[in-house]
């Protein structure tokens, strides 16, 4: 790449939990001949993708191409944290090929989209595409569309509906947003649920888009590198509930990071998680813990009440071994008293 090329960006969106870690995990160990660099915006303060990831370093994607901004939503902190960090990426030697930034599961793209307007960056970047991540089995489900044709009758019956939720809002505006769709888990969803989600996401998309069906985030690189989409240029075309005068702001969600310490049993930790989801509606669980007796550090990875869990490396000698997660919820659900205590029974099953 010359000095003079604009260097290529692309945006990947989805909502909470719909494998946007797992999607650059695989882009990294696949990079299709790329230099890659990475960004990575995490809601709440405990790094957890971006130490997965980091983990996933290669000569292609070396650590110190990966970046992370944990102070806050990325769309929302752009002067202060999203232009020092794009300017650092591309400072580097050798610079890189390609920048993907991972965005919360909360954020909303066009804000970003917005960002890359900056006189100071505008010249010597482009964003390549947006790339949107649909759960299908969530969203076939109904969970995260307004249109109630797309929930089943005995939840059509019920009025309450017709009305937005700030969940719905988020998710159109990052079908909205995208040159392309990633409908993830299609295992999960089965041919059904597969078609449903298609007939949503079309829908709610503002203009046809493609979408492509991704299993553990395997895709060609070149189905989503080098769309030359020139996004920044094309923001008319990618309607948001923001576009007003109002400042975008995350009032409606809440994390809360708990400690906790070795668990004697990982199916402790997944039944505590289940009682939240089905219980206090929690959104997302994101994390690590110990086992006793175990040498490796344990992943978590939740979404609602689908829990999944993996030894992902050795623990260090110098650090202690004890768990930490983030839970995500609405704000009317965080009640930090009850989650403690919900997973503290995991933490006295331990002792």
């Amino acid at each position: 790449m010359s000095d003079l090329a604009k260097l290529p960006v692309t945006v990947v969106t989805g909502f909470l939990g719909s494998g946007k870690t797992t999607l650059i995990r695989h882009l990294m160990q696949n990079p299709g001949g790329k230099r890659l660099a990475i960004v990575v915006n995490e809601f709440g303060d405990v790094g957890v993708d971006g130490e997965i990831l980091k983990s996933c370093a290669i000569p292609d994607c070396p650590a110190e191409n990966i970046m992370e901004l944990a102070n806050g939503c990325i769309c929302c902190t752009v002067a202060d944290d999203f232009i020092p960090t794009i300017e650092a990426l591309m400072a580097l030697e050798p610079r890189p090929d390609h920048i993907l930034i991972e965005t919360s599961g909360l954020a909303l793209p066009k804000p970003l989209l917005k960002a890359f307007d900056w006189p100071d960056i505008r010249s010597k970047i482009t964003v390549d595409g947006v790339i949107a991540l649909a759960d299908a089995e969530a969203v076939a489900a109904g969970r995260f569309a307004p249109n109630v044709a797309a929930v089943d009758a005995q939840r059509l019956a019920d009025e309450s509906l017709d009305h937005e939720t700030p969940l719905s809002e988020v998710f159109e505006d990052q079908i909205s947003c995208a040159d392309i769709i990633l409908l993830t888990k299609p295992d999960l969803a089965g041919p059904e649920g597969v078609a449903k989600a298609r007939s949503v996401i079309a829908a709610e998309a503002p203009r046809p888009l493609p979408v492509v069906e991704v299993a553990e985030g395997i895709v060609d690189p070149r189905v989503i590198l080098g769309l030359e989409a020139a996004a920044e240029d094309d923001m008319e075309a990618r309607p948001s509930h923001h576009d007003g005068p109002h400042d975008h702001d995350h009032e409606d969600f809440e994390s809360i990071v708990v400690d906790i310490p070795a668990l004697a049993d990982p199916a402790d930790l997944v039944a505590a998680i289940e009682r939240l989801a089905n219980e206090h509606n929690i959104l997302r669980v994101k994390g690590y813990a110990a086992v006793q007796g175990k040498p490796m550090r344990l992943l978590v990875q939740a979404v609602g009440a689908r829990v999944r869990h993996q030894f992902d490396r050795l623990w260090q000698p110098d650090e202690p071994r004890q768990g930490r997660l983030v839970v995500i919820a609405e704000h009317d659900d965080i009640d930090t008293q009850t989650i403690r205590a919900v997973l503290g029974v995991v933490a006295e099953a331990a002792e």
